[in-house]
């Protein structure tokens, strides 16, 4: 059997939001995710992490360019998916 599990979590953020500002608030409220997304190190996002907004695919955006104004205003999602492979 197959569950799918989805949380929303709603963050303030003050100055740009970009998918950079998000994670870091994100990590902030939820410690245990440090590491999760993306690398501690480098800060990437982990090869298996995929963000989505506004039906765009935004995994390979910069993360310091602005998030669409959806996003922004709190009208659209930002969704990070974290993709399960094997075989």
């Amino acid at each position: 059997m197959a569950r799918c599990s989805t949380t929303e979590v709603e963050l303030e953020l003050a100055g740009p939001v970009t998918l950079a500002a998000v994670l870091d608030a994100l990590e902030a409220a939820y410690p245990m995710l440090v590491g999760a997304v993306r690398d501690r190190a480098t800060g990437r996002r982990r090869p298996l992490v995929r963000f989505y907004a506004c039906q765009d695919d935004l995994s390979n955006t910069a993360p310091d360019a602005p998030l669409p104004d959806a996003v922004a205003a709190g009208r659209e999602p930002l969704i990070i998916v974290g993709a399960i492979a094997g075989g």
